[in-house]
């Protein structure tokens, strides 16, 4: 987190553990704003790449599971990078810029995927970059935002995906329980925001904005989970994060003949997790008296929400998830399914 911005938001109350943001002195509190109320999160803890340069359109068709030339000023996407065998590395959102593209992830999947891309560059005309220093990102929730951001900016996206820009704030409005958003610009203009927006919204901890993301069932993949899944069983094609009419990618095989030749076997659940430690991300799920050997699904990601249960995403056996489920082991906490606020497709 850039030293100016973090003088920034202590100023408005936040505390850290070393360079780590946790919230703003009340997480009780925090947490339950989140749900019900309006709320400013820091996103310092997602990275950002961007992928600049002449070929770069041409250059992250070949490797993204999304169609790139869907997204321009006006419209951002999810998307996924998956492995040869169909395995996402990361699920990221991707925004146009002057010159190329901006793609937001969780900062630890920054440097695989930076890496990775940099290996196929050969020739083209393409620059990859971290751009975590030269841009602040913070995001905006709750059953009012639209109307405090027309307050504090004067725009406001009107549809999931959308992009306006005014003034050096970039904001898309992305999927959530209530209207939410997400805003990146430069230090002057990002601060001017958060401070228009601090009158009415409080500002929250990043588990918050995680737990938003659960609620949504917007999946997120982090070290312990990459590799683990295809983009489907991450809903990703019910997100429209996924293009089965673009040209070849990694994995692309894997992903087109799940799509065009068989049902899901294993999607991902949003669960309700009777539990007071917090799962992690790769812990596995069983049926209730199941195979000690042999999981029923993985977690995702999960937070703990105010009704003090954890809200959890996890990837599962579909068979599975229609029985009673226990995590951590098939005599563990009780994991019960809740419904998904979109509709998943019964084929891939």
């Amino acid at each position: 987190m850039r030293e100016d911005w973090k003088d920034h938001i202590t100023d408005a109350g936040a505390e850290f553990e070393e360079d780590d943001l946790l919230h703003y002195g009340n997480p009780e509190r925090e947490r339950r704003m989140a749900i019900n109320g309006e709320v400013i999160c820091d996103l310092s803890h997602r990275g950002l790449l961007e992928v600049r340069g002449d070929d770069a359109t041409d250059f992250l068709q070949g490797q993204f599971g999304n169609d790139i030339r869907a997204v321009d000023a006006q419209h951002s996407q999810l998307s996924s990078y998956s492995s040869p065998k169909g395995r996402a590395y990361a699920v990221f959102r991707v925004l146009r810029t002057r010159d190329g593209y901006l793609l937001e992830m969780p900062a630890d999947r920054i440097e695989p995927v930076a890496k990775r891309l940099q290996m196929f560059v050969l020739r083209a005309n393409v620059i990859i970059e971290q751009a975590g220093d030269s841009r602040i990102h913070f995001g905006c929730s709750g059953p009012d935002a639209e109307k405090e951001l027309q307050s504090a900016l004067g725009i406001c996206p009107a549809e999931v995906e959308e992009v306006v820009e005014k003034d050096g704030v970039t904001v898309v409005r992305v999927p959530g329980v209530h209207p939410r958003f997400e805003l990146f610009g430069e230090i002057g203009a990002m601060r001017k925001a958060w401070d228009g927006l601090n009158v009415h919204a409080a500002p929250v901890g990043p588990r918050d904005w995680a737990l938003l993301d659960i609620l949504a069932g917007v999946p997120t993949v982090v070290e312990e989970t990459s590799e683990k899944f295809v983009p489907q069983m991450l809903n990703l094609h019910a997100l429209g994060a996924v293009s089965f009419e673009k040209g070849c990618y990694p994995g692309q095989e894997v992903v087109a003949r799940m799509h065009y030749l068989g049902k899901l076997k294993r999607r991902m659940f949003r669960l309700a997790i009777h539990t007071q430690t917090p799962p992690q991300p790769g812990s596995p799920v069983f049926q209730a008296d199941g195979n000690p050997d042999q999981s029923d699904g993985e977690i995702v990601a999960a937070e703990l929400h105010p009704d003090g249960l954890y809200s959890a995403l996890a990837v599962l056996q579909v068979a599975a998830a229609k029985g009673e489920l226990r995590w951590d082991a098939p005599d563990g906490a009780k994991a019960e399914v809740v419904e998904l606020p979109y509709a998943v497709p019964e084929g891939a």
